[in-house]
């Protein structure tokens, strides 16, 4: 029996591996690890049908040593046996074991002497974290690289070296039409071995071998009309989000997401709802960005369709909380001035003193140490000289976490102006307020997402 297409165009040598570049490029761990000949044990870890089992056999194939699977799941021990006793036979093997976080005790012990006395290059395989999942003794001994998503031009190399190639590919003409092989490319979430099955049965079950969007479209059993054929309609559906996101319509955001959803483009939309919770939202509801990275993170670990529930918790946080642009407009008018005038000398009373000499050459002299004083704040000149009249982070005041660092920042600049004649900073009855307010914008049972009313802002300037 023939065996699928994934399996058949599978690297044979490391040059063949589509994507990883960060491991396998020019110059690169693993490709150094093969050229040298200095091959260790290794654990790759990342999403299904990205490469795992491709690059353990394209490594052996590279290094002309025989290459062997393991599946801890399923496979027996007398298995493992076989293999060991093959590697003492040949001198050195490559073992391929997939789910390497399921291998129990008594695999491991037998595993263990096999990797110390160099007879098996094992070459492990999971979907889990391996720092979590994989236990200490076999860690210690290995190397951990993260295998990345691969891209929609990843995706589509790996279609046309199918088709392109009649001895491992299809062994008769095959038409695809663009549209259609746009759509699989950014369809499969960069899943090649998904890709090149629904290719196979596309082609397969295609008049004439000539396969159109309809055709692809059924056979990923998606729908065509989430799929921007142009190219232009996907990031349309982005901006939409992000705008539908920042404009706190919920079901407006919701919609945009399920399309997004739909189109199976994972890695798209959880970039943009990070870039979202620190762009749109910031400082107003700062948890709000820890909470997406957690849920997109779960959402990649999933996989759709579950991803679906972790992506759904998210947009509707994010649509729903107050925003704030105030700290990245802030950073944008502190890299502009740093576009301006260049990397201004800083003052000599912040430069590091930690060294012979330093204080001969006038470094950190006269700095005053700010837990040293009242409130942990003490007025001296931390800009540049140019830029010590800058002033780049300016708020609303929308949320009260952002609000709590208003006050803050106020009182400071009253101190500054010499406003206030009280030498003891903070300790006048703002301090408790501002407190307070820190303390309930950490508290989700008092959160809130109302701008202050004229009055409510009269109030907290005059505390």
């Amino acid at each position: 029996m023939q065996a699928n297409l994934a399996r058949r165009l599978r690297p044979r040598t490391i040059d063949e591996i589509i994507g990883q570049r960060h491991l396998v490029g020019e110059g690169k761990i693993i490709r150094r690890m093969v050229e040298t000949k200095l091959l260790s044990s290794m654990i790759l870890y990342g999403p299904p049908g990205i490469g795992k089992t491709s690059i353990a056999s394209a490594i052996a194939g590279t290094a002309d040593m025989a290459f062997r699977t393991f599946n801890a799941t399923s496979d027996k021990k007398t298995k493992l046996q076989e293999i060991a006793a093959e590697a003492q036979f040949s001198g050195q093997l490559v073992l391929l074991l997939d789910e390497i976080h399921r291998l129990d005790k008594p695999k491991q012990d037998f595993l263990l002497p096999l990797l110390e006395n160099g007879e098996i290059i094992l070459i492990g395989a999971t979907t889990e974290n391996p720092y979590f999942s994989v236990v200490p003794a076999i860690r210690s001994r290995v190397q951990i690289f993260e295998l990345k998503p691969l891209m929609p031009e990843d995706i589509a190399l790996a279609v046309d070296r199918a088709i392109a190639d009649p001895d491992r590919g299809f062994d008769f003409d095959v038409t695809l039409d663009d549209d259609a092989k746009q759509f699989l490319s950014h369809s499969t979430n960069g899943d090649v071995r998904s890709a090149l099955n629904s290719l196979e049965l596309a082609v397969l079950s295609s008049s004439e071998h000539h396969v159109t969007l309809d055709d692809m479209a059924n056979s990923l059993q998606k729908s065509a009309a989430t799929f921007d054929k142009d190219g232009d309609a996907h990031y349309d559906l982005l901006s939409a989000l992000q705008k539908s996101i920042r404009g706190s319509d919920v079901n407006a955001s919701l919609h945009y997401a399920a399309r997004l959803i739909e189109g199976g483009d994972l890695q798209s939309i959880s970039r943009r709802l990070m870039v979202i919770a620190y762009e749109d939202i910031g400082l107003a509801n700062p948890d709000a960005g820890a909470r997406t990275v957690t849920a997109v993170t779960a959402a990649e670990r999933l996989g759709f369709p579950e991803a679906r529930i972790p992506l759904a918790n998210v947009v509707v946080d994010l649509a729903l909380s107050p925003k704030s642009n105030a700290a990245y407009t802030a950073m944008d008018s502190a890299i502009a001035d740093l576009h301006k005038y260049g990397a201004l000398p800083i003052p000599p009373h912040l430069q590091d003193g930690h060294y012979a000499g330093a204080k001969k050459l006038g470094r950190a002299e006269h700095y005053q140490y700010p837990h040293n004083f009242p409130g942990h704040w003490v007025d001296q000149q931390y800009l540049p000289d140019k830029l010590k009249h800058a002033d780049y982070f300016h708020s609303d005041g929308l949320g009260k976490y952002e609000r709590a660092l208003q006050l803050r920042q106020e009182e400071i600049n009253r101190h500054k102006s010499k406003e206030v004649n009280d030498v003891t900073f903070y300790q006048s009855t703002s301090t408790t307020t501002i407190n307070q307010q820190i303390k309930e914008a950490n508290d989700l049972s008092t959160f809130t997402s109302q701008r202050p009313t004229p009055s409510s802002r009269a109030c907290l300037s005059r505390s």
